[in-house]
């Protein structure tokens, strides 16, 4: 999957899609498979970026890897307490309004409302907030200023962000990544989560899990959640009844910004290994490593060995997420420190580059049209310390090609330009008209069967896609144990 930041514009339509469809249950409303968070910002569940307090992830052991809060022996100590556990109030305790409140009040000299009800409970409480409290910075100086990814920036650079006339933010949706070194799988002590092999999505086998929640613990993303009223852990399921049938996930399908891609990429299984356990500032690059070109003939002949189907293949070779992250390199993965190997990348925001940011200094008022790539708003630190593991000079690379492709496209199409500025920015990042006339039709002209390539789901593989046979009682066909509420 790849999600184009620059394109997204916070409107929570993916959230309120995938509410809708799979969390829309008792002991669910709670959950946001699907969230968007502002950055800067703490996030849902709040910090869940800081694994000094979660615990989740892998960290490196010699030539391997170790879950960090979650394992064999980890987890027995920690069975009857496990103190690395997101609460409610990480979370927000999930409320509707009693409306009786208002329409049956009696005449009187005040307003009446409608009082605020625990979804958890059934009594009134006070709300304190939400899956997106602090959207759009409203509230900076107790969410922006606690974000994790904040102290790798000095004194001077933070103030230059959070002055009012300077403030800058962008929208960063989160869903399970599918991770091709899944924490949760690995922490799991039922065996209840597993990797599809025909396509990679992450499940919980609902008639295994026994609630010991080790997943919550073990995803660093904290993506796993806990039913409290069915007793087991539930995450997204990348809407897989959908995708079998060649529709695309309901928060994608939705999505109003156009801002998601989803396509097939092939990866070297023996590799993972020794991707996730090497050096940090490797991590990107060995990361981009394990994922084989679709159109080299061994890869496809290995391939069809190991019994995957042809129209697979096609459509790797069609995947626009292999164009992203490996063609053009301008995708990136979240937090690759976490080692999970990730299956969601991202294309960083550019943000508006008619000004730049010299020190404790924001001027906009530059010669150029554009300043430079590496003087934006949002330091390139900042940006570093979330896609790529801290290494600034990988973000400023990325965002050289992004900027010559606007560059590009501006001499293109206006021509107001000094036709040498947008040349020498292509022969700085190493790309052509070609190329960048490509990024640019993939970002903004792109139609809805581009941006989705998803093979056919194959009859002889059925038997690994069906999760179970619907003899349970009362059970939907996908795992959960609770009918769905269905509106007109």
């Amino acid at each position: 999957m790849v999600f184009h930041l620059d394109k997204c514009i916070g409107c929570h339509t993916c959230s309120i899609a995938c509410k809708n469809i799979w969390t829309d249950r008792k002991g669910a409303e709670y959950m946001w498979w699907n969230n968007v968070e502002t950055k800067p910002g703490t996030g849902y569940p709040t910090k869940w970026e800081d694994q000094d307090i979660y615990k989740g992830g892998w960290e490196k052991k010699g030539k391997s890897v170790d879950l960090i809060g979650a394992g064999k022996l980890k987890g027995i100590s920690r069975i009857f307490h496990n103190p690395n556990l997101p609460v409610m109030d990480n979370y927000y305790e999930p409320w509707t309004y009693k409306y009786s409140y208002l329409f049956d009040a009696p005449e009187g000299d005040d307003q009446p409302v409608a009082r605020t009800i625990s979804l958890v409970t059934g009594e009134p409480i006070d709300v304190k907030a939400g899956p997106n409290w602090d959207d759009d910075l409203s509230g900076s100086i107790d969410y922006a200023r606690q974000d994790k990814n904040m102290e790798t920036l000095t004194e001077a650079e933070k103030q230059t962000m959070f002055q009012l006339e300077r403030m800058v933010m962008f929208y960063l949706p989160r869903i399970c990544n599918h991770c091709l070194n899944p924490a949760c799988v690995a922490s799991c002590p039922s065996g209840a989560i597993y990797k599809r092999g025909e396509d990679g999505i992450v499940l919980i086998n609902q008639e295994r899990c026994r609630a010991w929640r080790m997943c919550v613990t073990a995803c660093p993303y904290k993506k796993s959640y806990y039913n409290w009223n069915t007793g087991k852990s539930e995450k997204c399921i990348l809407c897989f009844p959908r995708v079998e049938t060649g529709q695309a996930p309901a928060c994608m399908h939705t999505c109003v910004g156009r801002i998601r891609y989803l396509g097939v990429m092939l990866y070297d299984a023996d590799r993972i290994e020794e991707v996730a356990s090497c050096d940090t500032s490797d991590l990107v690059e060995r990361q981009m490593g394990i994922y084989l070109d679709p159109f080299d003939p061994a890869v496809i002949a290995a391939a069809k060995k190991n019994g995957i189907a042809d129209s697979t293949i096609e459509s790797a070779q069609a995947s626009p997420v292999y164009k992203f992250v490996k063609n053009w390199g301008i995708a990136l993965p979240l937090h690759p420190e976490f080692r999970t190997i990730p299956n969601l990348f991202y294309v960083p925001p550019l943000l508006p580059t008619m000004a730049s940011a010299s020190g404790d200094v924001y001027d906009s008022t530059t010669d150029s049209l554009w300043g430079k790539a590496e003087d934006t708003r949002l330091p390139l630190k900042y940006l570093a310390s979330l896609f790529t593991a801290g290494d600034t000079e990988k973000i400023k690379e990325v965002l050289r090609k992004l900027q010559a492709v606007r560059l590009h496209r501006r001499d293109v199409t206006v021509g107001d330009l000094d036709k040498k500025e947008a040349e020498e920015a292509m022969k700085s990042s190493n790309i052509d008209g070609e190329t960048a006339d490509a990024i640019f039709r993939l970002t903004s002209l792109v139609k809805f069967e581009e941006r989705f390539v998803i093979p056919a789901a194959h009859r002889e593989e059925a038997i690994e896609m069906i999760e179970n046979t619907g003899d349970v009682k009362g059970d939907t066909g996908f795992g959960f144990l609770n009918e769905p509420k269905r509106g007109l």
